[in-house]
């Protein structure tokens, strides 16, 4: 079926065209006997035009339902739109037809013609503006007009030029001298004038009617596209394929027209040949869409849209030392998991022996719950399904003995020495890795022994040395602190020694 063509005017429409230009124009010098007689003779030419549009529908309408017969599917859509214009068209048709009648009833009165085609008072200069302005007739026709502008410039949207002349047609702007569409119509216009005119708007609903269910008709097979090419294609749903999981891709035969190059859009941007290309910099998973643009049999731009998307990950390599892949009980051991080809958002864990929290993105926080072991299996989600990655199993240990210290107010950490006595009292007792610690954790101490040569041994609870005991003690005299017990964040209690400190 081919497309709609653009319908040029006939002589005999322009010649119309043109004796309704002179006509309207001769009106502001005469209204002569021979005028209003062109008028008739227009009139009757604008009516035949119009029994000829009404015929060539007629068949476009039925020609359109035996289609649909035959294959409603892919016509269907096509004629409920061609039907809701043919609704629109008749409305409008019609009320011009009522407001003619009405025109020739006033001017004519008992024996006005009810087809408005035969007019007595022809040359009546106020039937016209009483029908438009007294009864607010006028203001019914222009809405209705501009209703109907409306619909047929969105049928028009695939064709500018189409689009443009009816949007001229059907204007109901100001004309001339600063006049309304409504006063360069109807006041002080004569009947027959007036008439001619309402003829002409119904001349033009007819053409554009036909115009556009022959566009529509044409679009039951404007997706039909010619091709000369056919190529095989293969389409995976994922070049990324993990041992032991299924390997998935369509196999398709392209039919393509060589003659006709579609324009490519990615992201709003034209792709030179198709070929969408980039340096990937963000990490982890980003979509986008885009559009082919190609003409159809009718000449007009059909879009069809696609989106995908991608993953960008980081070059990397997995490093580990099995002597070392221990965990610790008590505190926060920090995990970074991985899987190449999958996003990190798409990575997730289940342990068995601990806790675990998930902080961000590939990062996890796992807590030992026993003193065994710590058993970490890692899944990766791929095509909305969880796969198993593999997993690892990590020893569980107990915090690294800690170093027992004397924190001075002025934070100052010793581990014995030259103290006075005034030092030791304002000191206390504290247990950490020091400065060069690889493990953050908290330890308090519990308790240790205070020993003199001479004097009773102080057992002393908590992180305060014993005050009484301190003001027995004379400069030059050995205290040693032993026994000194810790608790780490595990609840494992540990022995952490002995220090001595040389009163000063």
């Amino acid at each position: 079926m081919s497309g709609a063509k653009n319908c040029t005017e006939t002589p005999r429409q322009k010649m119309i065209g043109m004796m309704y230009l002179v006509l309207t124009a001769m009106l502001a010098l005469n209204v002569s006997s021979d005028i209003l007689n062109g008028f008739t003779l227009v009139d009757n030419s604008l009516h035949t035009t119009i029994e000829s549009s009404q015929k060539r529908n007629d068949a476009l309408y039925a020609d359109f339902e035996d289609l649909n017969k035959k294959n409603p599917t892919k016509t269907q859509e096509w004629l409920n739109k061609a039907n809701a214009i043919k609704t629109e068209s008749q409305e409008l048709f019609q009320y011009l037809e009522k407001f003619k009648v009405e025109v020739v009833k006033i001017a004519d009165k008992d024996k006005a013609d009810p087809k408005a085609r035969v007019i007595t008072g022809r040359d009546n200069l106020d039937a016209a503006g009483i029908y438009a302005f007294e009864k607010g007739n006028a203001k019914i026709l222009k809405s209705k007009i501009d209703k109907y502008s409306s619909i047929v410039s969105k049928a028009f949207a695939n064709n500018p030029a189409k689009k443009e002349l009816y949007e001229k047609v059907f204007s109901t702007k100001k004309i001339a001298f600063d006049k309304t569409w409504e006063s360069s119509m109807f006041e002080m216009m004569p009947v027959s004038a007036v008439v001619t005119m309402l003829t002409k708007y119904q001349s033009d609903v007819k053409s554009a009617e036909a115009e556009i269910v022959q566009y529509l008709k044409s679009q039951t097979d404007a997706s039909d596209f010619r091709v000369n090419k056919i190529e095989a294609l293969v389409i995976p749903n994922s070049k990324l394929v993990f041992r032991g999981e299924k390997y998935s891709a369509k196999i398709v035969l392209a039919a393509v027209d060589s003659t006709v190059t579609p324009d490519y859009y990615v992201n709003g941007s034209r792709l030179s040949k198709g070929l969408y290309e980039f340096v990937a910099g963000k990490i982890g998973a980003s979509k986008y869409a885009g559009e082919i643009r190609l003409p159809g049999n009718d000449g007009n731009i059909r879009s069809y849209r696609f989106e995908s998307d991608y993953m960008v990950s980081e070059p990397s390599a997995t490093i580990s030392n099995e002597d070392l892949n221990v965990v610790y009980r008590g505190i926060e051991n920090k995990f970074s998991i991985s899987v190449p080809g999958i996003a990190p958002e798409n990575v997730t864990i289940n342990v068995t022996g601990a806790n675990y929290l998930r902080r961000s993105p590939g990062k996890f926080i796992i807590n030992p719950t026993s003193d065994n072991e710590v058993k970490v299996s890692v899944f990766g989600k791929i095509d909305n399904k969880q796969m198993s990655m593999g997993s690892g199993v990590f020893r569980v240990k107990h915090l690294p003995k800690p170093t027992a210290y004397l924190l001075g107010q002025n934070g100052s950490q010793t581990q014995g020495g030259l103290m006075s006595v005034a030092e030791l009292r304002a000191a206390t007792m504290i247990a950490s890795y020091g400065k060069d610690e690889l493990v953050k954790a908290n330890f308090r101490i519990v308790s240790f022994t205070m020993i003199v040569d001479g004097l009773p041994t102080s057992n002393v609870s908590g992180s305060k040395l014993d005050g009484n005991f301190l003001s027995k003690l004379t400069k030059g005299r050995n205290l040693i602190i032993s026994n000194i017990i810790a608790v780490g964040p595990d609840g494992y209690n540990q022995n952490l020694g002995a220090m001595i400190i040389r009163l000063a």
